[in-house]
């Protein structure tokens, strides 16, 4: 039993129905977009007090330092009757069908919520209820790493027997924990993913694995509770005092870490990889990469200036993308790496199996100062 192949047998995404782009902003506050570099985003992505340590992630910064969008270009964001789970129940749908599996097949569902519904506890109960599956559901949270500790924790459980499917929900909901006349909702967006971790063909599936812990980012981000205008407690992501030191003197030495250590722990080489997917939660961060392991761009991909950050979604995203343009296919080796401030970073090494994907994400609409719908098709 415990030589099996385990992995991802299926992978789907979905964003809400609109999108704002940069002209939202430059309409409905420009007085905002005037000051932007004394406001939040600009100080958090800053290259003041360049230091040996921050000098790679800089020089990957410094093209984007003249737009105060820092790169983001769209993002999608939550319309008024759309919700963290409707996101999560569609995806999670949409990943058991390309799996051609029956809802009963599902043994476990592993949910990540960033952020729930309530401010406690997670949405995997309500979720479960919500699909009418009789499977047990567990919230699982490691922040943006979130996608990689539950598929490193499917992985484990399917190996001993305890579960066969195991059904991986993530969801990012960042536009209702940001308010939009604060530039930090500039680079953030909402989206979901799921995947279904089992068994597969000799030889693919997870390789092996590093995850270490991110103890130096703590403080960068952190949630306030607030009460709204209704009286109603409300979080608010903020960013810490040291934000910037933190997250531009740690991205290279966390990747390098956890991608050369899964490599190693799969037994293979760098150049052995065809296809990289990396958390990219800044416009440069895909670069930032490529540089620090010395890559060749072309074996990676880029989609934060069309969907901005959304968080523990990204690596998902980057992964059906990837494989829906053909970057990665059946016996290809991968390496997916994630980045999460005050829990972990990860990186994974896999052999991808005959993965099936989920439908392409439906049509969007454009949110402009009036919000006024004008009809987009994603992907």
């Amino acid at each position: 039993m415990l030589n099996q192949s385990i992995g991802i047998r299926s992978i789907a995404v979905t964003f809400p129905s609109i999108v704002r782009t940069n002209d939202y902003w430059m309409n409905k506050h420009p007085e905002l977009v005037t000051k932007a570099e004394q406001k939040a985003l600009s100080k958090l992505f800053s290259a003041n007090n360049s230091n040996d340590k921050t000098c790679e992630f800089d020089q990957e910064m410094i093209p984007y330092m003249s737009d105060p969008f820092r790169g983001a270009v769209e993002r999608r964001v939550l319309a008024p009757d759309e919700s963290s789970i409707t996101l999560e129940k569609r995806v999670a749908s949409d990943a058991i069908v390309a799996a051609e599996m029956s809802p009963e097949e599902v043994d476990l569902m592993m949910v990540t919520s960033l952020f729930p519904e309530r401010i406690a506890p997670g949405n995997a109960s309500f979720l479960v209820g919500e699909m009418g599956l009789r499977c047990p559901a567990w919230n699982l949270e490691s922040t943006c790493s979130s996608a990689l500790v539950a598929l490193q924790t499917a992985s484990a459980l399917v190996q001993t027997g305890a579960y066969r499917n195991v059904l991986v929900v993530i969801s990012c909901i960042y536009s209702r924990f940001v308010d939009e006349d604060d530039t930090l909702s500039w680079f953030m967006g909402d989206g979901a993913g799921a995947f279904v971790v089992g068994a597969l063909k000799p030889n693919q599936g997870v390789l092996g694995t590093k995850i270490i812990h991110t103890a130096a980012t703590c403080g960068a981000f952190f949630n306030e509770l607030t009460i709204d205008n209704q009286g109603n407690p409300r979080m608010r992501i903020r960013t810490g005092k040291n934000a910037s030191q933190q997250i531009r003197g740690t991205g290279v030495e966390f990747v390098r870490a956890c991608s050369l250590g899964a490599i190693a722990d799969a037994g293979v080489t760098l150049d052995d990889i065809k296809f990289f997917a990396f958390n990219t939660p800044t416009a440069w961060y895909a670069n930032l990469c490529v540089r620090a392991l010395g890559i060749d761009p072309e074996r990676t991909i880029n989609l934060y200036p069309q969907i901005a950050n959304i968080g523990p979604v990204l690596p998902i995203v980057n992964l059906y993308y990837g494989a829906h343009k053909g970057k990665v296919k059946e016996d290809d080796l991968v390496l997916v790496y994630t980045i999460g401030s005050a829990s972990t970073a990860a990186a994974t090494v896999m052999r991808w199996g005959d993965v099936k994907l989920g439908p392409l994400p439906a049509p969007a609409v454009y949110c402009n100062q009036q919000d006024e719908k004008i009809p987009l098709v994603v992907g």
